[in-house]
This record gives structure tokens, sequence and C-alpha cells, in this order.
């Protein structure tokens, strides 16, 4: 990989009315011209995202969307892409013409904005007019700018007000946060099957060995087929194996049973979501009916295989383990309506933020069904649970007062 991903980046949406200057802002920003600006109404229509080095922030995804105020049917599809953008936003960029007065679907987007709990910080554009009366106060001074849309040197000062705002944000863990220390040795296996891409690495996997090397650690990585002669050669004992889920069972029986052990997975679902509420959610598994209904939800795009984890080996292994006849049923988005749904299996998510996964959990808290990724699931399948959990100690010790 030559490029950090999206999904490792602090994601900054820009919103606002048409013509409120969002796409001024995002050229001031990036100090050129990287998005169309014009006076007619409604110019951007699908989101434009461009990637950006923020001073001390680091590298952002910066989102520049549509008119909230768009019209017709096509314009109202534009606004609900909108809003599923500032959802999945780190930040949003509330972006409102500083000359005029605040409009009812400012208004509107400021109090869903508060609903919603996100973070936004607002920039008043056109500032080389006079202030609106009506706009002195619309925003909080502590969570206003202002902005030139003429002038690209003002963009140093929304820089500035980015940074600031940026310490007040969750930050994710990288993978192997809390799991090792310097000069550890850490064994990582990868098996290389159809559904590995030709020609290079996973994105979990990409992303741990560099986090290793960050935190002084040495890698070696093997297939699970040479594993074995590797271990037992070494001369000295690894300090964490790491495995690719669908090897558990084959790692398992070629190293000690005192040897910690987890998954790329597990170090994701830590990561990218709430693996407690995962925990908390193996106890469904007991308990499902013939005739219930599994969704399984995956964040990625990607060409079913011959043995596809989602749709072939994961229903395989309900029907030898679990027992019930169960309807299984597959998303990459979150359904409207998920009523009758009695378990989420999701992948990883290494390829949304932490902010899009954890949204997509409690969307499933709140409507009360159970959750599991497929890591925790296969670690159950193979009978690896409690020891998956073991380098996660709180986690481990949730699971063993769970049972």
């Amino acid at each position: 990989m030559k490029t950090t991903p999206l999904s490792e980046l602090n994601k900054i949406v820009i919103a606002g009315i048409r013509n409120a200057g969002k796409s001024s802002l995002l050229n001031n920003l990036f100090q050129k011209e990287v998005a169309i600006t014009s006076c007619t109404p409604g110019t951007t229509t699908d989101p434009v995202t461009r990637k950006i080095e923020l001073g001390k922030i680091g590298m952002c995804a910066v989102t520049d969307t549509a008119g909230i105020d768009d019209t017709g049917s096509l314009g109202g599809k534009r606004v609900e892409r909108a809003r599923q953008e500032m959802m999945a936003a780190h930040m949003i960029l509330f972006a409102s013409p500083g000359h005029m007065p605040p409009t009812d679907h400012e208004k509107q987007l400021r109090a869903w904005l508060e609903e919603q709990s996100l973070p936004w910080l607002g920039v008043l554009t056109f500032a080389d007019h006079p202030v609106h009366p009506e706009k002195i106060g619309f925003f909080p001074m502590e969570k206003q700018v202002a902005q030139n849309n003429r002038d690209q040197n003002t963009a140093l000062e929304l820089i500035k007000a980015i940074e600031a705002f940026d310490r007040q944000l969750e930050k994710e863990i990288s993978p192997v946060h809390g799991l090792v220390s310097e000069q550890d040795l850490v064994m990582l296996v990868a098996p290389q099957d159809l559904a590995a891409p030709r020609g290079r690495l996973i994105l979990p996997q990409v992303e741990t060995i560099r986090d290793l090397l960050d935190r002084d650690c040495a890698v070696l990585m093997v297939k699970e087929r040479e594993l074995y002669p590797f271990y037992h050669n070494l001369g000295m004992t690894p300090s964490l194996v790491i495995t690719d889920s669908q090897a558990f069972h084959k790692v398992a029986a070629d190293i000690p049973e005192t040897q910690p052990l987890t998954s790329f997975s597990l170090l994701f679902a830590r990561k990218k979501a709430d693996l407690a509420w995962f925990i908390r959610s193996l106890c469904v598994l007991d308990h499902l009916k013939d005739n219930g209904r599994v969704l399984v939800m995956e964040a990625c795009s990607h060409h079913c295989q011959a043995d596809d984890l989602a749709r072939v080996k994961i229903p395989r292994l309900f029907r030898q383990l679990v027992g019930a006849r169960l309807e299984f049923t597959y998303a990459r988005q979150l359904p409207e309506n998920p009523e009758g749904t009695d378990l989420v299996i999701h992948c990883g998510g290494c390829m949304i933020t932490r902010k899009v996964m954890m949204n997509r959990v409690e969307f499933f808290k709140e409507h009360q069904i159970p959750m599991l990724n497929f890591g925790l699931f296969l670690a159950w399948a193979n009978g690896l649970l409690p020891r998956a959990l073991e380098p996660f100690e709180e986690l481990a010790q949730l699971y063993s007062d769970l049972n």
C-alpha cells in the first residue's frame, strides 16, 4: 500500500445550504481549485472527497457535500447522502454565509447536529462582507471561525480552529495497542486462500505489521502450512501469535496451549467497534431457534468466492454447531427496518472508520439485536474462547464472568 486508507483518516465533512461557499471553503483548505465553484445553486451534487495533510492533525479526508436545501426527488437523495456523510464524520464544518440571515434549513441543521451529538464547527463564509445581525450568535463563539472565500490566507485560521477542535475527539487505537512491548517477537499467520487478493496483503495485516514496527517489535509472517516448523525452530517464544480467523483451528493445534493467541479480526473488533458488546452477544448462540434470521454484514465490496467466508463458511458452521435452521441475509448498508433479525454478524470493519462502525453497533443496540463479528464467531466455533481473548485481560475477564 502506498497511501493511508480512508478508513484510517480523520474524516471532515463540509455541510450547509446551497451557495454557502462550501466548495470555495474546500478550495481554500487545499490552496488550489479541487472543486468547481459557481453562483448557480446545486453545483455540487455527489460528495467529493480529497485527502489532505492538515497541520498537526496529519492526513485527513475532506468531503464536500450537496446543499441541505436541495429540492426535488433527486435533491432529496442528495440531502440524505449529505446526512450520511455527516453521520460518518469525525468533524463537520457547518458553512453558513455570514452576510445573510439564517435560513430555516440552517436552523434545522444546527438542531439536528446537536440532537445527534455530532462534532461540528461553524464557519461563517463570505467574511469580506459585513456580518448580518441575525448571524451574530447563530454559532457559539467557541465553535465559530470566519472565512473569506476570496482570500486563501484565511484558511490558516480555519486549520488552527480544526486543530484545537480535533483534540476533543476520541481517537481510534492502533491494532496492537497495549498488547506488546519493545523488542517483542510477534508471529503473524496469513493464509493465502482464494479470498486473498493477488499480489498484496489485506489491510488488517498491513496495519498490524506497521504498528508492530512502529513499536520496535520484530515480525515473523508465515502461512498456516509453514507455522509448525518455523514456530518450533525459533529458539524463542513469540510474545503473541496473531492469525487470520479462518485458520484458528489449525494454528491452535500447531502451537502450545500456553502461547498467547488472537486474531486480526479480534484486534479490529476492539479497534473499530465494541468487542465487549460482541462478547455479551455470544449468549444468543445458545438460544437461536428454527426459522431464525441472521443478518451478515460486510463493509467492503468483493466478488463471492467458492469458499466465501460470509456466504459459505459461516452459514455452514452455523448449521453444524448451532443446529437451528436459519435464514441468512446479506447487506453492506444498515437495513431500514431490522425487525425480525435475531443476530447480526459483521466483518472486521477494516475498510470503514470506527465512527461508521460504532454507528452500526449503536443502531442494532437501539433495536436490541445482538451482534458479533466474524472473528469472535469463528473463535467460538473453533472452541478457542476464552483463549483468543486472553491477550485482552479485561475482555477475557468479562467472558469469564458471563460464563
